[in-house]
C-alpha cells in the first residue's frame, strides 16, 4: 500500500476513522473526507504517527459539487487515486410513521447518494487510466431491514442494487476498474451517541458487537483482493442474510417482537442532545464507541473467508490424492 492513494469518506470517526488508520498503517497516502475538520485533523495525526501520509478535506458527500472538488484536490495534491472507500452514512432511530420527509431525504442523500457521488467521482478518474478499486461499505441490513431504521436500511438496500448495476457495466466493458462490497455487522462506533433519535432510551447496536478494526481490516483486504464481489464480516452478517432467504416471514415476526428493545439500552436518552444528521456534533471521539466491554476484536468466519486458500487448496489436494488412490486400487 506504500505507493497507493486512498480516499475514505466518513473518515473522522467510527469505522471510517479505523479504515483510514488501517491504510495509513500500511504506508498508504490517505485522503480523509468528512464534515468535521477537527476530528479529521486528529485522524491525520494518527496516520502520520504510524508512517502514513494523510490529507483532510472537509466534504459533505451528499453534495456532488463537494465530492467533485475533493476529488480534484486529491489528484492535484496527492496523485492519482488508486482506491476509493465509500463509508459515510446517516441514520434516524424512529418508527417510519414519525419521520419527517426532510429527515428521511437527508439520511438517504448521505447514505445512498453519498455512495453514488463517491463512485461516480472515482470512476471519472479511474476509467481513463483503466485501473483502480472502489470499496462499498455495506451492511447486513442491506439484505434484511429492521424496525426503527427504515431510512438506513432502505439506503443500504439501494447501494447493493446500484453496485451490482455498475459492476456489470464494468465487466461488459472489460474494464480494469473493480468494485467490491464489504458488509458489516453491528460495530462499536460513536454513531449511537449522535444519531438522530426519537426513542425514549439511548440507541445501541444489536449484539453481537464488533470493534471497528475488524471491519477496517476486512476493507483493507477487499481493496487488495477486489475481484471477489462481496465480503461478509462476522457470523451474524452471514446468518442474517441466510435466515432472511430461508425464513423471511419468521424473521419479520421475530424482529417485530425484539427489534425495538434490542436497539435501546436501559438508560434514558436526552431529547435535547445534538445529533449529526444536518450538522456535525463537536465531540472529540475516535473510532470507538461506548460498547467496548461488549465488543469482539475478531471475527472468525471473516478470517476464514480471507484465508480460504489455506483450507481450500490442501482440501482439494487431499481429495485429488484420495481419488487417485481409489482409481489405482480398482
Amino acid at each position: 500500500m506504500r505507493d497507493s492513494v486512498v480516499v475514505v469518506t466518513g473518515a473522522s470517526a467510527g469505522l471510517g476513522r479505523a479504515i483510514g488508520y488501517a491504510f495509513g498503517h500500511q504506508g498508504a497516502t490517505v485522503a480523509l473526507l468528512s464534515r468535521d475538520p477537527g476530528r479529521m485533523q486528529d485522524a491525520v495525526d494518527d496516520i502520520e504517527h504510524v508512517g502514513g501520509r494523510a490529507l483532510a478535506i472537509p466534504t459533505d458527500v451528499a453534495r456532488w459539487t463537494d465530492v467533485q472538488r475533493a476529488t480534484k484536490q486529491v489528484e492535484d495534491e496527492l496523485g492519482p487515486i488508486d482506491i476509493w472507500v465509500n463509508n459515510a452514512m446517516g441514520s434516524i432511530f424512529t418508527p417510519f410513521r414519525d419521520i419527517s420527509m426532510e429527515d428521511f431525504q437527508r439520511a438517504t442523500e448521505v447514505t445512498y447518494l453519498g455512495f453514488v457521488h463517491g463512485t461516480k467521482a472515482a470512476l471519472d478518474v479511474m476509467l481513463p487510466r483503466d485501473r483502480g478499486t472502489v470499496v462499498q461499505v455495506g451492511s447486513a441490513l442491506a439484505f434484511r431491514g429492521i424496525p426503527l431504521q427504515s431510512a438506513y436500511c432502505g439506503a443500504k438496500h439501494a447501494i447493493v442494487g446500484f453496485t451490482e448495476s455498475v459492476r456489470t457495466e464494468l465487466l461488459h466493458d472489460h474494464s480494469g476498474v473493480h468494485v467490491t462490497m464489504v458488509h458489516m455487522p453491528a460495530m462499536n462506533t460513536p454513531q449511537f451517541d449522535w444519531v438522530r433519535s426519537t426513542l425514549p432510551k439511548r440507541p445501541q447496536p444489536v449484539a453481537p458487537i464488533y470493534q471497528p478494526e475488524v471491519g477496517a481490516h476486512a476493507v483493507l483486504f477487499a481493496a487488495k483482493h477486489p475481484r471477489r464481489r462481496a465480503y461478509y464480516v462476522g457470523a451474524t452478517t452471514t446468518l442474517t442474510i441466510l435466515a432472511n432467504k430461508l425464513f423471511p416471514q419468521w424473521l419479520d415476526r421475530y424482529l417485530a417482537r425484539t427489534g425495538y428493545t434490542s436497539q435501546q439500552s436501559e438508560a434514558l436518552d436526552d431529547p435535547a442532545r445534538p445529533d449529526n444528521l444536518d450538522e456535525t456534533v463537536p465531540l472529540k471521539v475516535g473510532a470507538h464507541g461506548r460498547f467496548g466491554d461488549r465488543s469482539h476484536d475478531h471475527a472468525t468466519l471473516s478470517w476464514l473467508a480471507r484465508h480460504r486458500a489455506m483450507f481450500v487448496v490442501p482440501g482439494a489436494t487431499g481429495l485429488v490424492a484420495a481419488l487417485s488412490r481409489f482409481r489405482h486400487r480398482r
